[in-house]
């Protein structure tokens, strides 16, 4: 989460508590890393400090607990051993006292020079506090962005003109504009990541329910004929392909005040290995006719797939043995999990969804609504 100059300190205060501690911290969407405006820095963690201070530990069930266990004892020992390396090197800002009796972790404030620093997730009720210098907002999000993982993005201001740029720029599948971060609400906050933090389509989204389905290709065992050398098809993905498609909005239900857009656009393009020219012409085709980015490489070696780069999955319709030899090559890469589509696609194979929600009421009052109020 970015907290800039203009937001109001007590919203994102709110908010950073149900990010970061909700659940004791123990949510896929959860805040970890937090990047505070250096003018704004030492109000801002006043606030939260206090706010820490009323936080109640205890059992879940009772409506005044605010935080309670984590999973097991073995997440306990690790967390714990995280903060107290923290502690040691004079880094914990601010440290609360857990329950002596069941596996509860102490919510725990750690300083951090930006997200870099933290090699792993800490799954649990631990946050981490970076600041920045007025206008270094580029630069905060390069560093999310050069993580590799993308899953969720707090942004708290006041400034619209921010906000787009900021979102424009994040490589995350969902957003949340002055509010808090955890909590997708299905059909109106469809919930998913990308790069490290996703490999299929949103869930509650509208392209969600296509893939518990089955939309059989024809199986082609016909011999590929000549293989596609592994530079042609190199050269094809490094090509700058103008987007025939360009990124298409949706917007979606939501309660009265907020605002919640998802927006498709074509992913990297998708390898069509045929095996023949002919499956890989129609691989392709199916690709391009749902708004994405393909390139045909029939006969394509499948240890190829271990090399090539700036593709986002792999289409083949050819026997058991041909497809095993391509999946194990595709999991043998770095980085981002990359399917082998074994049907034919569907809207989530070749497009990227992201979901913007902003609560339109934080900046003082939802426009919109009074200009309809206004109106009547």
């Amino acid at each position: 989460m970015m907290v800039d100059s203009t937001a109001l300190p007590e919203q994102a205060v709110r908010d950073i508590l149900a990010s970061a501690f909700q659940s004791a911290g123990q949510r896929c969407s959860a805040l970890r890393c937090l990047y505070v405006q250096e003018d704004i820095a030492e109000t801002v963690t006043e606030m939260l400090f206090g706010a820490m201070d009323d936080l109640a530990m205890g059992d879940p069930w009772s409506l005044s607990t605010d935080v309670g266990p984590v999973i097991d004892a073995q997440a306990q020992r690790a967390i714990a051993d995280y903060v107290a390396q923290a502690r040691a090197e004079g880094r914990v800002m601010k440290e609360m006292t857990a329950p002596k009796a069941g596996i509860f972790v102490a919510p725990t404030v750690i300083r951090v020079t930006g997200i870099a620093q933290m090699e792993r997730e800490v799954f649990g009720p631990v946050l981490h506090i970076a600041t920045f210098k007025a206008g270094a907002h580029g630069r905060v999000v390069q560093e999310v962005n050069a993580t590799g993982y993308g899953l969720t993005f707090g942004l708290h201001t006041r400034i619209d003109d921010r906000v787009q740029s900021v979102v424009s720029a994040l490589q995350v599948g969902n957003t949340y504009v002055n509010r808090n971060q955890i909590g997708a609400v299905v059909g109106s906050q469809p919930f998913g990541g990308e790069g490290l933090s996703g490999t299929g389509p949103k869930a509650g989204g509208p392209e969600y329910l296509a893939r518990f389905t089955r939309n059989a290709a024809p199986l082609d065992p016909a011999a590929a004929g000549v293989a596609t050398p592994e530079a042609e098809v190199q050269a094809a993905l490094r090509l700058d392909r103008a987007m025939v498609h360009p990124a298409t909005p949706r917007v979606l239900p939501g309660p009265t005040g907020e605002s919640n857009r998802l927006t498709a656009s074509p992913r990297a393009p998708l390898l069509c290995l045929g095996p023949s020219a002919a499956s890989a012409l129609a691989q392709a085709q199916a690709v391009r006719a749902l708004g994405g980015q393909a390139v045909e490489a029939p006969g394509l070696d499948p240890l190829a797939l271990t090399r090539l780069t700036g593709f986002s999955g792999a289409l083949f319709w050819g026997d058991a043995d041909q497809a095993r030899a391509c999946a194990r090559a595709l999991a043998a890469r770095s980085g981002p999990i990359l399917p082998l589509i074994g049907d034919r696609p569907d809207a989530a194979h070749v497009l990227q969804e992201r979901h913007v929600c902003i609560d339109t009421t934080a900046s003082g009052g939802n426009a919109q609504l009074l200009a309809e109020v206004s109106g009547t």
